[in-house]
């Protein structure tokens, strides 16, 4: 009886009983959540602009002889006998000024340009975790203005910092803010639109990050300089702390926490906004609190992260899914930064890169409600292995261009679906669990990709060999996981164990 109780729970949505699944109000607040995308954009893919390629020689000491430097970081200073080099000269004629020539990070000092991103994205992992559990606690609304307040002011004042590691502790600290905007948008937005819209809304989402992307190279064309280009990608964030007046609490974690009367205010004034009647309110409201019992009782038994490895079926698709997030955040973050070092227009580079996302974009999105998850991300992946893999095999810069822009935006199609695919492969009791194990994979993936992309300084071909194997594993590992496309979801660990047992071993269901 209690079972079928659940049930019976799990088929009544009291928010979208209450102001309808679409409508002008959802509208208003998921353009106004999405846009929060832009500093996230800005922030994450920064590095390029802030430590763009740059050419130097040796300053002092000078050469004992006619001849120039002999090497950038060592000089000839008589008698056959190398010093090391202590100030150098930069090539200025794009950048004015980065945090390499800042704070001269070359030579010896070369992998602290790298050791930025990776502690951004480190950040990002840590503001995804600490964000989460705010959020839970004290709702979503004031997390999110804590992160965007948080992110303009450390974001902005790190453009006046003296010293590197002070540069660093602000450059984490913004990461954090940033990673806390992210991800409490993305749930508050799942949370006020209908179930039949949350696959095309988790899309649409992302469409402002692509737009930040493409605007990074057109804001650093316009400043030249490292301080004015992070204030740039600052300030805007300012504006968004007038969500204070625009964005609601979640109505959905207002009544799953008891605060029934403000849950009524939001619902009221959205059903009014949608044309949805009152009544429905009040009904809703009376039927949530009469399921209050069913509520308590399915939320005694506690889960966590070891769940998800206690049966063999649910730990290889948690392992396959966990290596397809990991492949996409190296590769996603590592081709964007990878752009900036191939011969051309660093500029017209990160561009038409940027550009290349939108299409893949619009590919899931059309796809997304018609194809298999799994044949979405299996071309994805295959799409970006392949055409960086043949990067190794050609050399004219166009075409070395043109299929790193290829496999970024395979990237684009592969990233998407794996983050809706993992929302439907995990069971209910441990989505949210599933999904945030997911995204430590692709922060740490994103966490690395520096290092493999500055790798064409030892050899060519590395970058691109390690960035193409990557999605080809990611497919492979495909072949291992059940479809989910028209599935019932599973709700309980038994439910994942046993969902999709029939189909793997290579089988994609229609």
């Amino acid at each position: 009886m209690l079972e079928r109780a659940m049930k019976e729970h799990l088929k009544f949505d009291v928010v979208q009983n209450a102001m309808g699944v679409m409508g002008p109000w959802h509208i208003v607040i998921a353009i106004a959540l999405s846009l929060v995308k832009f500093p996230v954009a800005w922030h994450q893919l920064s590095i390029i602009f802030l430590a763009p390629p740059t050419n130097f020689s040796c300053a002092a000491p000078m050469s004992a002889t006619n001849e120039s430097t002999i090497m950038k970081c060592y000089i000839n200073v008589g008698n056959d006998t190398m010093e090391k080099c202590t100030r150098y000269k930069y090539d200025k004629r794009i950048f004015k000024e980065s945090i390499i020539t800042q704070w001269d990070l070359v030579c010896d000092r070369e992998q602290l340009a790298n050791l930025a991103q990776s502690c951004t994205m480190f950040g990002v992992l840590v503001g995804n975790l600490v964000f989460s559990i705010m959020a839970d606690r004290i709702g979503r609304k004031k997390p999110l203005m804590i992160a965007i307040a948080l992110q303009s002011l450390t974001g902005f004042m790190s453009a006046f910092v003296p010293w590197y590691e002070l540069f660093l502790l602000f450059k984490f600290i913004t990461a954090v803010a940033t990673g806390g905007t992210m991800l409490v948008s993305f749930v508050l937005l799942m949370e006020i639109v209908g179930t039949e819209w949350r696959s095309i809304m988790s899309v649409l989402f992302h469409v402002p990050f692509l737009l930040g992307h493409l605007m990074n190279p057109l804001i650093s064309y316009l400043t030249r300089t490292w301080d004015s280009f992070q204030m740039a990608v600052s300030i805007p964030s300012i504006f968004l702390l007038s969500y204070y007046w625009i964005i609601p609490e979640s109505p959905r974690w207002l009544l799953a926490v008891g605060k029934l009367l403000k849950a009524e205010k939001i619902l009221v004034k959205a059903a009014g906004r949608n044309k949805i009647p009152i009544e429905n309110v009040k009904a809703a409201i009376e039927t949530y609190t009469n399921n209050a019992s069913v509520r308590r009782t399915k939320n005694e038994e506690k889960y966590n992260i070891t769940h998800l490895f206690r049966t063999t079926n649910l730990r290889r698709k948690t392992i396959c899914i966990c290596i397809n997030w990991f492949v996409c955040g190296s590769c996603f973050f590592g081709l964007a930064q990878y752009m900036g070092y191939l011969d051309g227009n660093i500029f017209v580079n990160v561009a038409i890169s940027a550009a290349a996302e939108l299409p893949g974009t619009v590919i899931v999105l059309c796809l997304i409600s018609r194809v298999s998850r799994l044949r979405i991300l299996i071309c994805g992946n295959m799409l970006s292995g392949l055409s960086l893999l043949l990067l190794t095999v050609i050399s004219n810069s166009t075409w070395t261009v043109s299929l790193a822009t290829v496999g970024l935006a395979g990237m684009a199609i592969s990233f998407p679906t794996v983050y809706l695919y993992s929302s439907e492969a995990f069971p209910t009791v441990v989505r949210n669990i599933g999904i945030g194990l997911g995204s430590i994979c692709a922060r740490t993936g994103s966490m690395i990709a520096p290092y493999i992309a500055t790798m064409g300084k030892i050899r060519p071909w590395l970058p691109p060999v390690i960035f193409g194997v990557g999605p080809l594993l990611g497919a492979a590992l495909c072949l291992l996981l059940p479809e989910t496309m028209n599935c019932k979801l599973p709700d309980t660990i038994e439910d994942g164990e046993n969902f999709g047992k029939k189909q793997t071993g290579g089988s994609i269901r229609k």
